[in-house]
């Protein structure tokens, strides 16, 4: 009988992390998206903040489909998280695969971060055409 209650325990306990890991995601892709001029909020709606994300970049919304197809939705998502990356001014193949193999890190890093500052987009007709190496 000890065995379930100290296993239902650890489930509670590693439940709570998991939760509380969650939360620092979502609160980190809040304040990214404060940071490039949209609303915070986006980040807990779940196709809209993908939309947002599209803006940011400076990418045509309308692509946001294009990652509901499967293995196509993969060289989205990643070009995304590059471009993602570019936007807040992280070049550099270290810092593209840091946000796309280690996000749930590199995400709340964006957002938090003072050193972090949003650049503009770096795609589409809107792209930020005063840095040259983006």
């Amino acid at each position: 009988m000890e065995e379930s209650t100290a296993g239902g325990l650890f489930a509670g306990i590693g439940g709570l992390l998991y939760l509380a890991f969650i939360v620092l995601i979502f609160a980190g892709m809040w304040k990214m998206f404060q940071k490039a001029g949209k609303p915070g909020w986006a980040a807990i709606i779940p196709i809209y903040n993908f939309i947002v994300m599209h803006e940011i970049v400076g990418r045509e919304t309308w692509k946001f489909i294009l990652l509901f197809i499967p293995l196509v939705n993969i060289y989205f998502f990643i070009t995304l998280y590059v471009s993602l990356s570019k936007s807040y001014g992280k070049t550099g193949i270290g810092n593209y695969l840091a946000m796309i193999f280690f996000g749930f890190i590199f995400i709340p890093y964006l957002g938090f971060s003072s050193d972090v500052r949003y650049v503009g987009p770096v795609e589409g007709p809107t792209a930020n055409s005063l840095n040259p190496a983006l």
